[in-house]
């Protein structure tokens, strides 16, 4: 089981590989749709320093294979490029969208799906959580075998929703859960360091460990900060 510190590490390392992804105004978005639309170079590279980190970190979260999250790292911003017009923004942000496509391809990846399929399956729809109606399998075996996988891209989907929450966290959550689960310092210490009351450093936890749950993983157990007593 992934602990809570993990996440946060691995969020750590993400930021320091680049710039942190935020979402952008959606003026931002229709612009660089536009530009993208209009095929400027420019405009591609300027999408690739602010999104490649995300895109690669969470590839690499899901995939757990560097070359696998360079493969699908290019192949997210080639669409993009070939694919300007498919970006919604009624549906979200552009980093929601590189993000739901960076997802989709990775679960794409585990499945041994061939790459050709990519466009495809983004224009069909797949469910978010990657699931498929899938087909009849040719016996016990199989079963067995497609039904490990489909756990394996659940774990990995929700491990790749923690820290994409971990990233996109407001600086005052991150930064008590940071204090709590990678230096361990109690609520007292925390409150001390943030310069704010043992209250407030409570609430920030609790608001931040929340934000975690929704990634529909249990970041908590067994890893609960010294002096909090039981996980939230």
């Amino acid at each position: 089981m992934v602990s809570t510190a993990d996440y946060i590490r691995r969020d750590e390392g993400y930021r320091a590989g680049g710039r942190m992804a935020k979402d952008t105004p959606p003026r931002w978005d229709r612009k660089m749709q536009q530009r993208l639309a209009r095929g400027e170079a420019a405009a591609l590279g300027e999408l690739y320093d602010r999104f490649a980190s995300l895109v690669h970190s969470q590839a690499h979260r899901m995939l757990d294979d560097e070359s696998a999250a360079d493969l699908v790292t290019r192949e997210v911003f080639g669409y993009v490029w070939e694919n300007p017009d498919a970006y919604d923004p009624k549906q979200g942000s552009m980093r929601s969208w590189v993000a739901r496509l960076t997802h989709r391809q990775s679960v794409r990846r585990l499945r041994g799906t061939a790459p050709s399929a990519f466009a495809q399956e983004y224009e069909a729809g797949t469910d978010e959580d990657g699931t498929d109606d899938g087909g009849e399998t040719g016996g016990a075996e199989e079963a067995v075998a497609r039904e490990e996988l489909e756990e394996r891209v659940r774990r990995a989907t929700a491990a790749a929703r923690a820290d994409y929450i971990v990233a996109s966290m407001p600086a005052p959550l991150r930064a008590a859960l940071e204090l709590a689960y990678i230096q361990r310092r109690d609520y007292r210490q925390t409150a001390a360091d943030l310069g704010v009351t043992e209250d407030e450093a409570r609430r920030r936890l609790r608001l931040g460990l929340q934000l975690l749950s929704t990634a529909n993983t249990r970041p908590l157990e067994g890893s609960s900060p010294p002096g909090y007593g039981r996980a939230l």
